[in-house]
């Protein structure tokens, strides 16, 4: 029987859009990460990075052994998946008629799928006993974002390290140095306000209690994600 690929991705950008990247793990056989990649992308969207992460580890993996992605991205999977059929059938417009965004990329990953044995699974991101694979891709993705350079198990580089103030690593503590400097830079940005609970921003990953959130007419999320929202599908 063929042994399963586990993998996990993630895409970053600071600013949605702004300096993005791409990353990706596999598991190896003992449970740690076995190889991994990340790479940047310039300036980019949140969206873009994701899919992106996706395409570049279909590329990575052998086509005949079966995959398992585990992901955070809603909108990366429901691309791949439950919106993708509607988009190829009404000659990639979306249901309100409009261009599919990021249409080169999922056209790829269409193809890419055809005829494998994948299987994507949503993970949440930054949660407390979280997956790891998708923790270590996320923070591969994040480094590569801040850099603007490649780096990976090819190029004789250790993937980053977790942080405090993120996942597992920040239950039970006060938020990092580097939190609290981005939520003092941001404090003057219009509507801006310090989240009372945890929830989810409609880029599909998470807020915590505590952190910098701002408002717009679809809700409460990541002030660089508050611009006026359009249909996806």
């Amino acid at each position: 029987m063929t042994q399963r690929i586990i993998a996990a991705c993630d895409g970053a950008s600071k600013g949605n859009p702004g300096p993005a990247a791409w990353a990706w793990v596999i598991a190896g056989p003992d449970g740690t990460v076995n190889r991994w990649e990340s790479g940047p992308l310039g300036t980019a969207t949140n969206n873009a990075a994701e899919l992106t992460a996706l395409l570049r580890l279909l590329e990575s993996t052998d086509l005949s052994v079966p995959l398992e992605i585990r992901m955070d991205s809603q909108y990366a999977m429901n691309a791949a998946t439950t919106w993708l059929p509607g988009w190829r059938r009404r000659g990639w417009k979306t249901s309100a008629g409009a261009p599919v965004a990021n249409r080169d990329l999922v056209a790829r990953i269409d193809e890419l799928l055809n005829g494998r044995d994948v299987t994507l699974v949503h993970v949440r991101a930054h949660q407390a006993g979280g997956d790891p694979y998708n923790a270590a891709a996320d923070r591969a993705a994040s480094q590569a974002a801040r850099t603007q350079r490649p780096a990976g198990t090819s190029l004789s580089a250790a993937p980053p390290a977790p942080q405090s103030g993120r996942g597992a690593q920040s239950r039970g503590r006060g938020p990092d140095r580097a939190g609290s400097s981005r939520r003092r830079a941001a404090r003057g940005r219009r509507g801006a306000s310090t989240a009372r609970f945890s929830g989810r921003c409609r880029c599909g990953k998470p807020y915590r209690r505590g952190e910098l959130i701002a408002k717009d007419p679809a809700g409460w999320g990541h002030p660089a994600c508050v611009t006026p929202a359009t249909s996806a599908n």
